[in-house]
């Protein structure tokens, strides 16, 4: 039997997320499935929404060509743009977008000789201060592209720093940049990720919504950026494996490497085949939430490359190849997220050595 680490990928989990983040806004959404769609697969989730997604964002030209390679049609945007004038060519003859955020990617695209003009999406630095133009700078970069031969068009695009947080001002005061630095220039505009779409539409949805681009990212595998508990959103993936091993422990009793976890009762420990190899978190601590058997408990011990401990202690019927769900349905991956320190993007992209089985309800 193979390992039996299995990653089960909900296809019309990953639709549903899709609809939600469009209505939720009202105008056009790219689907944004860079990094293998963070971990889920790109070709399957773009195959999901194909012909139903607006378009679909990536980060490079390689990760482009892959869904071109698979026959999807729609526009894809390149996020970071080219990195060198010598992809230009294949940009164009593969109808892709392209993002520029710097002074010598406009110089590079000027200079060019290109078989048709490209789609361009300008990026401001509103208050990032990753990528992007600076606000005064923003609209002569706008003037010197729109009257270019090789720029079919141009979207007007910003990125927020602190969307996930309510409570900050800084994404109101990066939308009042924007908006001033780009006032009686083009029409076209994006400016929302996930966490802006869930949190902040009224500030950002001025007028009619037709012409502003949204870019739904982790919430299209179910996370919420913003922690609701209430989310319409679907979780896409759910990870499980199965019990290896059972022993019982003593009170007082360590397990595992750094004995960081010492049994507070006797106590039944079960050996998942899971570790930080596969993607679990290392520094997820004791009592992080999964379950067993669809029943809730918690890892206790530290995470090791390969396994990794589970307290199945109040689970009697618990037994060697019982399954457990370490993120999904029934465990938030968010949840796992906070308890390790980190994000459920992370966790989704690290997710490796997996069986990934794909399903898709509305094909049944």
């Amino acid at each position: 039997m193979s390992r039996p680490i299995i990653a089960h990928i909900r296809l019309d989990a990953f639709r549903h997320n899709y609809r939600v983040a469009k209505q939720s806004h009202g105008g056009k959404a790219l689907a944004v499935i860079k990094a293998n769609a963070y971990g889920h697969g790109a070709v399957h989730c773009a195959k999901a929404i194909e012909g139903e997604a607006d378009g679909f964002a990536v980060a490079c030209l390689e990760e482009a060509l892959q869904l071109r390679e698979a026959g999807l049609p729609e526009p894809i945007l390149l996020l970071e743009g080219f990195f060198e004038a010598i992809e230009l060519p294949e940009i164009v003859a593969n109808d892709l977008w392209i993002v520029v955020h710097a002074q010598w990617q406009i110089e590079i695209l000027l200079a060019a000789k290109l078989a048709k003009p490209l789609h361009v999406w300008l990026k401001m630095d509103s208050g990032m201060h990753r990528v992007g133009l600076s606000p005064s700078e923003y609209g002569q970069a706008y003037e010197r592209l729109k009257n270019h031969k090789n720029v079919a068009n141009i979207v007007m695009m910003t990125h927020f720093a602190n969307a996930d947080n309510l409570s900050s001002n800084h994404t109101l005061q990066q939308i009042e940049i924007f908006h001033n630095a780009t006032h009686g220039l083009g029409s076209e505009t994006s400016l929302e990720n996930s966490a802006a779409i869930l949190g902040w539409k009224k500030a950002i949805c001025i007028g009619d919504t037709k012409n502003q681009w949204t870019r739904p990212g982790i919430m299209l595998y179910g996370a919420d950026p913003l922690m609701n508990t209430d989310t319409k959103l679907k979780p896409v993936m759910q990870l499980n494996s199965q019990i290896i091993s059972i022993r019982t422990i003593k009170q007082g009793e360590p397990i595992g490497y750094g004995s960081i976890f010492t049994a507070e009762r006797d106590t039944v420990v079960g050996v998942v085949a899971c570790g930080y190899a596969d993607g679990y978190p290392r520094s997820a601590v004791t009592g992080t939430p999964m379950a067993v058997e669809g029943k809730m408990t918690r890892l206790i011990g530290r995470v090791s490359m390969d396994m990794l401990f589970v307290d199945l202690t109040d689970i009697p019927n618990a037994s060697i190849g019982s399954s457990v769900e370490l993120w999904g349905n029934n465990v938030s991956a968010n949840a796992v997220a906070i308890s390790a320190g980190t994000i459920a993007y992370e966790l989704f992209c690290n997710v490796k050595r997996a069986h990934f089985q794909y399903f898709d309800a509305a094909n049944i």
